[in-house]
């Protein structure tokens, strides 16, 4: 009976351990739709207009992990325009918050993946508290399928 409890013990720490090494934030851009969409253990949380590079100045597509982040930065390369919430993921390029809004869901920047404010806050906070090994962040040219699109949710973290 005791080995049987042991075994039973086992199983459930395994178990936990394994649900624990799929946790995590997913975040794909779309250049296409100019649209990122978030989710959180692999649901769908968040769906959010971005902006990518415009002419000349592309965003890099691929499978990224954040490098680096930052909470207030200034852009050393342009004129000290603000970063809030930067999540740099390579080469200097980051998702960031902007104050240009009204640009959002259409290219406008020199690479980076612009965001709301209060958007890119809210991914800082996620990608935080999961930690930057459990984040990943894929760029791609192709439109995201109806499936994968995320309802409007709120969640605390």
């Amino acid at each position: 009976m005791r080995r049987l409890a042991v075994l039973l013990l086992a199983f459930v720490t395994l178990a936990a351990c394994a649900g624990a090494a799929r946790a995590g934030v997913l975040v794909r851009i779309d250049k296409s739709t100019q649209r990122m969409l978030v989710s959180v253990d692999g649901e769908p949380a968040y769906l959010w207009r971005v902006s990518t590079g415009r002419g000349g100045f592309g965003t890099p597509v691929g499978r990224f992990r954040p490098q680096w982040m930052a909470r207030s930065w200034f852009s050393t390369r342009y004129y000290g325009s603000p970063m809030p919430h930067s999540i740099f993921f390579h080469r200097g390029y980051a998702i960031h918050g902007t104050n240009y809004i009204s640009r959002l869901g259409g290219p406008a920047s020199h690479g980076c993946v612009r965001l709301h404010p209060a958007n890119a806050a809210t991914l800082f906070h996620l990608v935080r508290y999961f930690g930057m090994g459990n984040t990943a962040i894929v760029i791609s040219d192709r439109p995201m399928t109806a499936k994968r699109r995320a309802r409007s949710a709120r969640a605390e973290y």
